[in-house]
């Protein structure tokens, strides 16, 4: 008997963080597995080469240059997004995410501004829209977000970040039991160390470093790609995973990460 649970044929999903990375590769497996993507990026050049991709590929994609931190230009995309559906959004990925790394004792305002305004205001902004237009549409949605394995240690230099991604978990958790009675669910997937344009971007010998450190602590011996993560975003926007909301999935290798 074929497996339907996982076939999104004429849903329309919207994915922020597009442009590489996760959200790259979680677009391109929505669409692939029939969803209509629309995707989110500040990185126009990335985000239109995902759409491109997608295209290509045999999809059907949307690109929508935008800064997450911005209330009124996530809320307008959206808008548009869901205007070409018929006034409907079935998915919401908030992938959009920066990192930062400084000492607690060196965290000046303006770091800590800079990546709340992204990784957790530019969540908020498309969780709340995105509820409000499935609300609106009477669509019973799946909205997913991400987390990160930060936020079940401390680590050094990781404050900003892991209390953005906190947050983020917490979000996931209030809005879930919101918006459930409107047949919406809401989830996270906090991943391990996954190898992206944003974990990549630094000193070559300390990225070896951790990826050495990550595949002897990781049971399955390697460390993660972006497909691996683009399958449990895909699997929590289907419909095999209905009854699941409210809840943090973690694909990580088996890690738990060692400081």
């Amino acid at each position: 008997m074929p497996v339907t649970a996982y076939d999104l044929t004429g849903r329309t999903a919207f994915v922020t963080g597009a442009a590489s990375g996760i959200g790259r590769a979680s677009a391109a497996l929505l669409a692939q597995a029939g969803a209509t993507v629309h995707c989110a990026d500040r990185d126009e050049q990335g985000l239109h080469e995902t759409t491109d991709l997608i295209k290509q590929a045999g999809g059907t994609a949307h690109p929508h240059p935008l800064d997450v931190s911005d209330r009124t230009q996530i809320t307008e995309a959206i808008a548009t997004a869901a205007r070409t559906s018929g006034g409907s959004l079935d998915i919401m990925a908030a992938i959009a995410g920066i990192m930062h790394s400084s000492p607690v004792l060196e965290t000046r305002d303006e770091d800590l501004d800079r990546v709340l305004a992204i990784n957790f205001k530019g969540v908020l902004y498309a969780c709340q829209e995105a509820a409000r237009t499935m609300i609106a549409s009477g669509t019973r949605g799946s909205i997913v977000t991400m987390a990160s394995g930060a936020i079940d240690t401390g680590g050094p230099g990781l404050l900003c970040y892991g209390v953005t991604k906190a947050a983020v978990v917490q979000l996931t958790k209030t809005l879930a039991t919101e918006v459930g009675p409107h047949g919406i669910r809401v989830n996270a997937v906090a991943p391990g160390w996954i190898r992206t344009p944003m974990t990549t971007r630094h000193d070559d010998r300390a990225q070896a470093h951790t990826e050495s450190l990550m595949v002897r602590m990781s049971p399955l011996g390697r460390v993660g790609e972006p497909e691996d993560i683009a399958h449990a975003v895909l699997h929590l926007a289907s419909d095999a995973a209905a009854f699941t909301t409210g809840q943090i999935l973690r694909p990580n290798g088996g890690v738990a990460m060692p400081w």
